[in-house]
């Protein structure tokens, strides 16, 4: 499964659906069976809602931590480079509104 392309993974459970739909209608003592298969497929759209909302999420903690680091790393240097005030970089990072971890740090 292809999680990159969320349309073309929901056309496929479309006609995955629609052939379940067929084999429900052909054969009759097996429609209970069928209608499971159908519910367990029509939960996927909202699978695929949920990992895309994971995804970004997982992207913007990314993000942060690259930026936390990079600050991190900007402290250590101006620290050993004699700068008055090394933790600032630190202080301007967690204290950037545009950062995903000031919004789940305030929580």
């Amino acid at each position: 499964m292809n999680i990159s392309r969320p349309a073309e993974t929901t056309t496929r459970n479309d006609m995955a659906r629609d052939i379940i739909a067929g084999f429900a209608a052909v054969t009759p003592t097996l429609t209970g069976a069928w209608r499971l298969i159908d519910i367990a497929l029509a939960d996927l759209p909202a699978v695929l809602a949920d990992l895309g909302r994971a995804r970004a999420e997982l992207e913007a903690v990314r993000l942060d931590r690259a930026n936390l680091l990079a600050a991190i790393s900007a402290a250590l240097a101006a620290d050993i480079e004699g700068e008055p005030d090394p933790l600032g970089y630190l202080r301007d990072e967690l204290d950037s509104p545009d950062t995903p971890a000031v919004t789940r740090r305030h929580r």
